[in-house]
């Protein structure tokens, strides 16, 4: 697994970030620990996870089955419930508990809330970073502004500054083109992607034009049909691509959002151990820049904002400071 330089923390991550979220839900802690050594076995040593996922049961999880090995890791948590100080402080304490450890190697606010006080969340974080708790701090789903508003509050006052933000990106949501992947790349933030298959469109399970598989989210989910009418050329392209290079599609779609270089890490998760298995090969398949950008054209090479969350309303919010 190749190793990159994570913005300019002066460390180096795996090249692939291991996503937790199926931790606890989908993966039980039997199935979690095999992920786990599969990938740390590959050279994986970045782990993403969140307070969130599962009301604190991924970190609970990943506590017990990190333990013997987290020196070997780069374990990054995120800000669960408010964006107020309190919020910050006692987040922090609750997801060390909950993973059993003594810090974590960056701390990320999680979402970003119309009325919220960068001042404030600049000046906790500080305090989370001067107590030992967390060696770095990042941002996940911030407009490239709020960004470099926040940055500049740090930086007047001897705070650290964001070192990342993560954000959604795949040939579909393309938001992150204008300003953030820019602003990154000028300014030497990392950046790790959400969402690289798009909630699964892109593995290679659904094809235009035939049924949506049995036992798949796409029989719960209306956006999986709606892309897939929507984005058939796309569609079409990314399948006929993968066929031609003798790669699952999934491989096809990471190598697509790796080829960019402002993007410091893919996220991938995995609920089964063939999962993570396979999805850690697409770190040795490059695509051409010929190839790369036949998939923008299929998909629409123009910036879109399809979101499965809230970002693309957040880049226009007016108020999001107060």
């Amino acid at each position: 697994m190749k190793q990159v330089a994570f913005g300019k923390t002066g460390v180096k991550v795996s090249q692939m970030c291991l996503g937790t979220m199926m931790f606890g839900k989908r993966a039980d802690e039997a199935e979690a620990g095999r992920i786990l050594s599969a990938a740390l076995d590959a050279g994986v040593n970045f782990l993403d996870t969140a307070a969130m996922y599962g009301e604190g049961a991924a970190e609970e999880l990943l506590g017990r089955i990190l333990k013997p090995v987290r020196k070997k890791t780069f374990l990054a948590t995120k800000v669960h419930r408010g964006i107020d100080a309190a919020a910050i402080t006692g987040s922090i304490e609750e997801s060390l508990r909950r993973l059993q450890t003594d810090f974590v190697d960056l701390y990320l606010i999680h979402w970003p809330k119309k009325g919220m006080k960068p001042m404030e969340v600049m000046q906790a974080l500080n305090g989370v970073v001067k107590s030992g708790k967390a060696r770095f701090v990042g941002c996940c789903n911030y407009p490239a502004w709020l960004f470099g508003y926040s940055n500049a509050i740090a930086r007047l006052h001897g705070w650290p500054e964001f070192v990342c933000n993560q954000v959604p990106y795949n040939p579909i949501e393309r938001g992150i083109e204008v300003e953030v992947l820019p602003q990154a790349l000028a300014e030497g933030a990392a950046i790790t992607v959400y969402r690289t298959l798009l909630i699964g469109l892109l593995a290679g399970k659904y094809h235009p034009g035939r049924p949506i598989p049995e036992d798949s989210r796409g029989e719960t989910d209306e956006r999986i049909a709606d892309w897939l009418e929507r984005y058939t050329n796309g569609m079409r392209c990314l399948l006929d691509l993968a066929a031609q290079r003798n790669v699952s599609p999934a491989h096809a779609a990471i190598a697509w959002v790796s080829f960019c270089p402002a993007v410091t890490c893919p996220i991938v998760g995995a609920s089964r151990l063939d999962q993570i298995e396979d999805n850690i090969k697409a770190f040795d398949f490059e695509l051409t820049a010929e190839e790369r950008d036949g998939i923008s054209r299929a998909f629409g090479a123009e910036v879109k904002e399809e979101s499965g969350g809230a970002y693309a309303e957040l880049r226009r919010e007016l108020y999001l400071t107060s």
